[in-house]
C-alpha cells in the first residue's frame, strides 16, 4: 500500500471517531460542512499536476463496484454521519437515524429540516472516478473512495441538484449558487490530485477558468 494511501486511511479513521464523537456527546454538528478544501492557489497548482486525458470507456462500471454507506462507528453509516456534519442541530435516534434538524444545501440554498429529502452527493461522482481511473483499483481502494470523510468528497445537497448533476464534470455542471463554484471547483480538484485520478481537456480548461477567478 502507497504511503500516501495509507496516511490518508489514518487520518480518515481519526476523522471519522472525531465526527460522531462530538455529535453523539452534542446532538449538534461538528463541522456543518465538508472539510475545507485547499487554497485557489494550491488547487491551480493540483490541477496542474492531474493528468490530463480523454475520458476512460464506462464498460463494466457499476455503483455496487463502489461499496458505499459502509458502517463508521457504532450503529453509524457513512451517509448518516456526513448528514449529521452537515447540519444544524441534528439530533438522531438508537440507531444513528436523523429524526431532527436543518439542513442547507450549498449548492442551491434549498432549506430543509427533513434528512430523507436530501441526498449525500460524491463531488467526484463514482461512474466519472471510473472512467478517470477508478475502473483499474481493487475494491477496497474504491470503497474509500466512495465513503471518504477526510476529503471534501461527500457533501449533503439537495435532491434536486445531485439528480441533476448525475455523473458530470464540471465541464458540463456547476452549482447553481455561482458563489458556490470556486469552492466546488477547490474541492473537486482535491479529491481528482489526491486519487490520482486524470481530467480530460474540457474539463480541465473549466477548472483553471473557475480558480482563476477565486
Amino acid at each position: 500500500m502507497p504511503k500516501v494511501y495509507a496516511r490518508r486511511l489514518t487520518v480518515a479513521a481519526g476523522t471519522v471517531l472525531a465526527l460522531v464523537g462530538t455529535v453523539a456527546l452534542t446532538g449538534t454538528t461538528a463541522e456543518a460542512a465538508p472539510p475545507s478544501p485547499p487554497s485557489a492557489a494550491t488547487a491551480r497548482t493540483y490541477l496542474s499536476e492531474i493528468k490530463e486525458q480523454p475520458e476512460g470507456s464506462s464498460d463494466g462500471y457499476s455503483r455496487d463496484k463502489f461499496p458505499h454507506w459502509i458502517t463508521q462507528e457504532g450503529a453509524c453509516n457513512t451517509r448518516e454521519v456526513v448528514l449529521k456534519r452537515d447540519g444544524t442541530d441534528v439530533k438522531t435516534d438508537d440507531k444513528c437515524a436523523a429524526v431532527s434538524g436543518t439542513w442547507v444545501s450549498p449548492y442551491d440554498d434549498i432549506k430543509t429540516t427533513d434528512a430523507s429529502s436530501f441526498d449525500i452527493d460524491h463531488v467526484v461522482p463514482l461512474s466519472e472516478a471510473w472512467k478517470s481511473g477508478a475502473s483499474a483499483w481493487t475494491t477496497a481502494h474504491r470503497q474509500d473512495f466512495a465513503n471518504d470523510l477526510t476529503h471534501s468528497q461527500l457533501v449533503a445537497v439537495s435532491a434536486t441538484s445531485n439528480r441533476t448533476k448525475g455523473d458530470k464534470d464540471p465541464a458540463n455542471w456547476l452549482p447553481p449558487k455561482t458563489s458556490y463554484r470556486c469552492e466546488y471547483a477547490r474541492m473537486w480538484v482535491w479529491v481528482k490530485h489526491t486519487y490520482e485520478l486524470t481530467a480530460d481537456s474540457a474539463e480541465k480548461a473549466k477548472l483553471k477558468e473557475i480558480l482563476s477567478g477565486c
